[in-house]
């Protein structure tokens, strides 16, 4: 822990990924959730109370270390990934729903995450010098995560046709950025990560499962269309794992902390691949042949 390219790489990273975000969003996006409020609500549930809930259930049966279950809650905490909108487009989603919920969700996981952290951290007591993540912590997170999007969405505002020209240059350049400073952080934890993945990659991937499972029968047994429900199901399934791991290693400052994010985060893209196969094959031939809006 405490290298450069983990302390301010990572950080860097997912202020790139947030600010092409921001990039792509427009005040409508936000308004367009008055358009389609039953779906909204009922993925909010599923991602707010519900899956702390399963997720706090799964750590408690696999009898996580502490610090390793505050992660899992810090996981289940953070909102869907932008990568959501990719898989949603691939099996043919709703992806003006991704679109709103990815910005809702990443106003909201402004309270919510460091109020289900702080539980976690009360509940498993992980940290004998540390209460959790209190009011100046809190803001870090908010600079974390809201700042990159509005400037972002005040770009795009203002100068549109920068914002359209930049968006691909900025997610070619957060892709790489990522994977480049993820490699490093591996690399340099390699001992401690390889030591936990046996451990970890059941409960993340059953997690993964579960989260992708809910997001998409809940909303169906509630009459949600299918395509809004496949949306649904990756923005819920999908979780910002980088925001997890950021969180984790530069505001708690806690390497073994962000674990269970950083095995989330390789297991979860052929997880929610084989998901998507999965209810994709469910569909009628009419829903089948169905053009995908956005």
């Amino acid at each position: 822990m405490g290298s450069a390219l983990t302390t301010i790489g990572l950080p860097v990273a997912l202020g790139i990924i947030m600010l092409g975000l921001g990039l792509s969003l427009t005040l409508a996006d936000f308004a367009r959730v008055l358009k389609q409020p039953k779906a909204v609500i009922i993925a909010l549930v599923c991602q707010l109370l519900i899956l702390p809930a399963v997720c706090f259930g799964l750590v408690l049966a696999f009898q996580l270390s502490p610090v390793l279950a505050v992660g899992m809650m810090m996981l289940a905490a953070s909102p869907g990934g932008t990568t959501a909108n990719l898989y949603s487009h691939l099996f043919r989603g709703d992806i003006a729903l991704n679109i709103s919920l990815t910005a809702v969700n990443s106003v909201i996981a402004v309270l919510t995450l460091p109020l289900i952290t702080n539980f976690a951290i009360m509940y498993f007591q992980p940290f004998d010098d540390q209460l959790g993540l209190q009011w100046a912590k809190a803001l870090e997170v908010f600079a974390i995560v809201l700042l990159p999007v509005a400037l972002g969405m005040l770009v795009r505002r203002f100068w549109p046709r920068f914002a359209d020209a930049m968006d691909k240059p900025v997610r070619i350049a957060s892709v790489i950025i990522l994977v480049v400073v993820i490699a490093g952080a591996v690399a340099s934890n390699w001992t401690l990560l390889a030591e936990n993945f046996t451990r970890l990659a059941l409960i993340t991937v059953l997690f993964c499962l579960v989260s992708l499972a809910i997001g998409f029968a809940v909303p169906r047994m509630l009459k949600v269309d299918r395509r809004a429900s496949i949306a649904t199901s990756f923005e819920i399934g999908i979780h910002n794992a980088t925001l997890a791991i950021v969180i984790a290693q530069s505001v708690l400052g806690s390497t073994e902390l962000s674990l269970p994010a950083a095995v989330y985060g390789v297991l979860m893209f052929l997880v929610a691949f084989g998901f998507g196969f999965v209810i994709r094959g469910r569909a009628t031939p009419l829903e089948a042949e169905a053009p995908a809006t956005s």
